[in-house]
């Protein structure tokens, strides 16, 4: 067992996560040590075991690995009621209204409440200009008081 499985299994053990006996904790905590194991089977050191992570990790939640082109091979036609909304293929948080619509990143502002508590509203859309790497403002906000 390599020192990345071993450190992996003691930090789930942890969380209860391994060997804790239930199906679905047992079944995810399994399928984490594979990809651990075949990550450990590639031997990487510090420097390219950091650079495939940074790429695996956009990769798995679906985050372009290059900015946004804006070419029209990257979008698809999303029909709604009677509206033609286009979808970045390979950023789905990113529209534009209509085929030479302005394009915007729905998700372009999140706002914060002093609670820590996040979330999206319309206000979230920032307006974008291609070539276009996504990034995200944070906002802090204060609580209203409810009428």
């Amino acid at each position: 067992m390599t020192n990345i499985e071993t450190y992996a299994i003691d930090e789930l053990t942890r969380i209860g996560m391994y060997g804790s006996g239930d199906e679905m904790n047992d079944a995810m905590c399994e399928h984490i040590l594979k990809m651990v194991n075949v990550f450990a089977e590639e031997g990487h050191s510090g420097f390219s075991a950091n650079y495939a992570i940074n790429i695996l990790q956009k990769l798995l939640r679906f985050e372009p690995l290059s900015p946004l082109t804006g070419e029209d091979d990257e979008w698809k036609l999303c029909k709604y009621n009677d509206r033609e909304t286009y979808q970045n293929k390979r950023f789905s948080r990113v529209f534009k209204e209509g085929k030479d619509g302005q394009a915007y990143d729905m998700q372009g502002k999140v706002f914060v409440e002093p609670n820590g508590a996040s979330y999206t509203s319309r206000d979230s859309r920032v307006y974008i200009e291609f070539p276009y790497t996504p990034k995200t403002e944070y906002v802090n906000v204060e609580n209203q008081p409810l009428d």
